[in-house]
């Protein structure tokens, strides 16, 4: 089996970061296609193993959660039958909990917007403090089991329900 050099590993993946696309990058880098891809799998595994040793007892005191919605194969309307209910065909959410004052990003999830996903995704927050924090989130129902059970009560915890309308108007 051929190894690819630290130099071209480099070359690819800085392509990768400057957005080429795959096909882009075995061009630019002649590389197979199926090499890129192997390769962007092998450092996206190594990237989440690095973050999931290294982001312990962090210092954050302010964190703020969400989730941001996306797609995999086509929006959930748009699902065929055969792969309705399939993880990965429709609607997929990345759960991410960010630190309001350095920006930095302890914990993140893709998964379904769902209580089991919340729970999966706070127990895992919550073992990268050794100190009480302060969490934010929007007001999705499935925060409020999942927050309680990983946190307990040693966690300051707010829902931010955000209120829409018209200044000085009805929505009032």
């Amino acid at each position: 089996m051929n190894r690819l050099s630290i130099q071209k590993r480099a070359q690819i993946i800085g392509c990768l970061v400057e957005d080429n696309s795959l096909r882009a990058t075995a061009r630019m880098t002649d590389t197979a296609i199926n090499t890129v891809v192997k390769l962007l799998v092998d450092v996206g595994k190594a990237c989440a193993e690095y973050q999931n040793q290294a982001m312990r007892n962090l210092k954050c005191k302010r964190l703020q959660c969400d989730e941001i919605w996306s797609f995999c194969y086509s929006k959930e309307k748009n699902v065929p039958e055969d792969k309705k209910g399939q993880f990965g065909y429709g609607d997929v959410w990345t759960w991410t909990a960010i630190c309001a004052d350095s920006k930095l990003v302890p914990a993140w999830l893709v998964g379904n917007r769902d209580s089991n996903t919340a729970a999966i995704f706070m127990e895992d927050l919550a073992t990268r403090f050794s100190h009480r924090v302060q969490l934010t989130t929007e007001g999705h129902k499935a925060y409020l089991t999942a927050v309680d059970d990983a946190f307990g009560m040693d966690i300051d915890y707010a829902m931010l329900i955000k209120l829409y309308g018209t200044r000085g108007g009805k929505g009032r």
